[in-house]
């Protein structure tokens, strides 16, 4: 119970920022629409718990017209009161009960998307994505639960909460009617009024606690069970994206054991929920078929003893079902609260791990922005779990310099890139950045789903450019004879090979005018007559912009001013240099 409450905590804590956002007044009159037709439905079937006891009486008493009265029209009760007909009962009640699930879907896509946008914004602000990447922190599979766990989150939360409220609402209104129906009963000489309410309360009671014991393992494994399921598709999207690796390594073996057996996971932990649901529904569905029966029960000896008509026992019944069900309401909804409560844990994990990481941006070299050029000063540069990876004491670059960063592989070389480009977020020290602009070039090149312009145009929008700029730099990349495919919204990470991805990530470059431009293996993929070329036109289109390359290549030396070799075990390194470029 503790965990539910907890759980309610920290739905309120999600739920409150929209509920004061910029769209407070929509959503709130919205939500009051909906609350207010939840209410005006517990009334109606208030009334025809009325109107029951008026029908089966007439049925008693074979009363034809107030039979026909009762179903089409209208009637009046012993005491004059006005009951409406069966007829317009329904039709009040179909018409609410369809304007409040419209209503109420409407608020759910609304707080959907504001959640979404917010969400999203806190993710990829201060880079929060990249460092709970690099360190996993508390959380997995990020795309599922946006995706996934906000829609879950928002659509349950609503549906549970107003299904709560009706409950609470029916309950007080129900109260009353079976305690006046219900009378007094003697006990052992004791005599207990209203006695259907407390036999009612007793049931209810029983099923509730037998409910939690037998349910509340499911909480971890719905929790499980969508990590497993998100870890499942994660593996399938990336075989997708990887086919071509795959399909030359032959590793469609390997592959298949790795997704048999994510889905080993998926079945497993499914079979756990069913033998938990196993006992959870025998105890449900037999507790709600004997709740039918049961309120009948309980009040036919006052109607065999002749002390009620055959209307005040369906109504006492009625209402005895009513009270009881919504006491009982925990036990129908265990299911639903169980998969809510792990959907929350999930999210309320996410958005911690967001905080916490944008909380920490500021950690790592501390940045001095406006300086004349790039530089790390004083600087270790640590790995996620803190070992030292570099000791860097003094590293400057200037507009218009040249350099190139070698080292073996694994000494630290793209890190040091990182930690320039400001991204790296472990680490000691001082960081200089200049205000122009700089662009980083890694080796696999980011390519957005779209259109080929806005894969050359990224990050900038597709229309940042005019048509002869996008058709030249597309022509001196050598990839001149995509030009007729700008507009084609591919997959281009797909549909290009490695040297061409690296090919359209210099045109980027091109496009983008960059003062500073680091290139971290970008040309690896190439030839190396074709790597000459591609140098010698960035030289010849950016004459003025530094250029940082990382690069094993021995004769790509010759093209840089500056040589800087990282050894690991000696820190940063050297700067040798290399004559002019």
């Amino acid at each position: 119970m503790r965990g539910l409450a907890n759980a309610f905590r920290e739905t309120w804590r999600l739920s409150r920022p929209y509920f004061a956002s910029e769209e407070k007044w929509f959503a709130r009159v919205l939500l009051g629409i909906i609350i207010a037709a939840n209410l005006l439905l517990v009334g109606i079937n208030v009334w025809l718990n009325a109107w029951n006891q008026q029908f089966f009486n007439a049925l008693q008493n074979k009363d034809w017209h107030a039979f026909i009265r009762l179903l089409f029209f209208y009637d009046t009760t012993k005491s004059g009161s006005f009951m409406p007909g069966f007829s317009e009962l329904v039709v009040i009640y179909i018409a609410v009960a369809v304007a409040r699930t419209y209503l109420r879907q409407w608020l759910q896509i609304r707080w959907r998307s504001w959640l979404t946008r917010k969400l999203m914004d806190e993710w990829l602000a201060d880079r929060a994505y990249y460092r709970i990447s690099l360190t996993g922190a508390a959380t997995d599979n990020p795309d599922q639960r946006i995706a996934d766990d906000l829609a879950s989150f928002v659509g349950d939360t609503l549906a549970l909460g107003l299904d709560l409220l009706s409950n609470v609402v029916s309950l007080g209104s129900f109260l009353a009617i079976l305690w006046v129906l219900s009378g007094a009963i003697t006990v052992f000489g004791v005599t207990i009024p209203g006695y259907l309410v407390w036999v009612a309360l007793v049931y209810s009671v029983f099923g509730t606690w037998i409910t939690h014991k037998i349910g509340k393992p499911l909480v971890q494994l719905n929790f499980q069970q969508q990590r497993y399921e998100a870890d499942f598709r994660f593996a399938l999207v990336r075989l997708r994206e990887n086919s071509e690796g795959v399909a030359f390594y032959g590793g469609e073996r390997e592959e298949n054991q790795t997704l048999r057996q994510r889905f080993h996971n998926i079945a497993a932990n499914w079979w756990a929920i069913m033998q938990r649901m196993k006992w959870l529904n025998t105890f449900i569905f037999g507790f709600n078929q004997i709740a039918n029966i049961f309120p009948i029960v309980v009040v036919a000896p006052r109607y065999f003893f002749g002390k009620i008509p055959l209307g005040v026992l369906t109504r006492a019944a009625d209402a005895f079902g009513q009270v009881q069900g919504s006491m009982s309401w925990f036990v129908g909804a265990y299911t639903s609260l169980a998969s809510w409560r792990a959907t929350v844990e999930r999210l309320v994990g996410f958005h911690r791990a967001i905080v916490d990481a944008r909380a920490a941006a500021a950690a790592g070299l501390t940045a001095q922005q406006g300086a004349e050029g790039f530089a790390i000063r004083d600087g270790v540069i640590r790995l996620p779990d803190g070992r030292k990876l570099l000791d860097v004491p003094e590293l400057a670059i200037r507009k218009g310099d040249s350099l190139l960063i070698t080292g073996a592989s694994g000494s630290g070389k793209s890190t040091l890139l990182r930690a320039l480009a400001g991204i790296w977020p472990f680490g000691e020290g001082r960081l200089e950045r200049p205000a122009a602009h700089a662009l980083f070039l890694p080796q696999r090149p980011y390519i957005p789903l779209g259109t080929l312009r806005h894969a050359l145009t990224y990050p900038a929008a597709p229309d940042a450019h005019d048509e002869a700029e996008v058709l030249a730099a597309l022509d001196d990349v050598g990839l001149g004879a995509l030009a007729s495919r700008l507009e084609d919204a591919e997959n281009w990470t797909m549909h290009l090979s490695g040297g061409e991805q690296q090919r359209l990530a210099i045109a980027r470059a091109l496009l983008a005018h960059p003062d500073y431009l680091f290139l971290d293996e970008a040309t690896s993929a190439l030839d190396p007559a074709a790597e000459q070329d591609l140098y010698a036109l960035i030289r010849a289109r950016l004459p003025d912009a530094a250029i940082v390359s990382i690069a094993h290549r021995p004769a790509l030396a010759a093209l840089h001013a500056r040589q800087l070799e990282v050894q690991r075990s000696l820190g940063a390194g050297r700067t040798v240099e290399t004559g002019s470029a």
